[in-house]
C-alpha cells in the first residue's frame, strides 16, 4: 500500500499545545486550525479540522516545539 492510499489520523494533545500556530502554518493541506476553545493553560490549541486531507508528511509533528501532535496511519 502506498502512502497516498493510506488514511491518516492527526491527534493534538490539547494540554501540551501552547497555540504557537507553527503546525497550522506549515501544513500544506489545511488539516489543522486554531481551536476556539481554550485549553487548561489558557491557550487556543491547534486541532485537526480536516484529517481526511492529511498525506502523512509528518511536518506538523516535526515543527511542533511542544511535541503535542501525533499522526497515525490506519
Amino acid at each position: 500500500m502506498s502512502k497516498k492510499d493510506k488514511v491518516f489520523t492527526v491527534k493534538v494533545r490539547r494540554d501540551f499545545c501552547k497555540g504557537c500556530g507553527l503546525c497550522i502554518e506549515f501544513c500544506k493541506k489545511g488539516v489543522l486550525a486554531a481551536s476556539p476553545k481554550l485549553n487548561r493553560m489558557g491557550y487556543n490549541p491547534a486541532e485537526a479540522v480536516n484529517s481526511e486531507a492529511c498525506i502523512g508528511c509528518m511536518m506538523c509533528t516535526q515543527i511542533c516545539p511542544d511535541l503535542a501532535i501525533e499522526v497515525y496511519s490506519e
